[in-house]
């Protein structure tokens, strides 16, 4: 039978994950199953490093999408909220400079 590559265990991309984006703790989750994922390919335990490595793929995953899509949220809730605190702020300019009875006028 072929050999089949053994499998990746991701530590660069944890080592990132963990210092630089580390949202609930998923990057340091990532490095901790990058090790294992490397102690077991080192062992020659190929099943156990790929159960590992794939662990850690979709913890490094959620991390950076998580790392990535925050920040986007809380810029469109930033936007909107400054779009919506300006119409109300027109809105009120046109309640403060309304006139309460034509005779006000009239009297001057």
């Amino acid at each position: 039978p072929p050999l089949s590559p053994p499998p990746r265990d991701h530590l660069a991309w944890s080592l990132c994950t963990a210092l630089y984006s580390n949202i609930c703790c998923l990057g340091f989750l990532a490095l901790v199953f990058s090790i294992k994922a490397r102690d077991r390919k080192v062992c020659g335990d190929v099943e156990a490093a790929q159960r590992f490595s794939s662990k850690a793929r979709c913890y490094n995953a959620l991390a950076t999408a998580g790392s990535l899509v925050l920040p986007l949220l809380l810029a469109a809730l930033l936007i909107t909220g400054v779009i919506h605190l300006s119409k109300l702020a027109q809105d009120s300019v046109g309640f403060f400079t309304y006139q309460f009875s034509p005779s006000d006028q009239e009297d001057k």
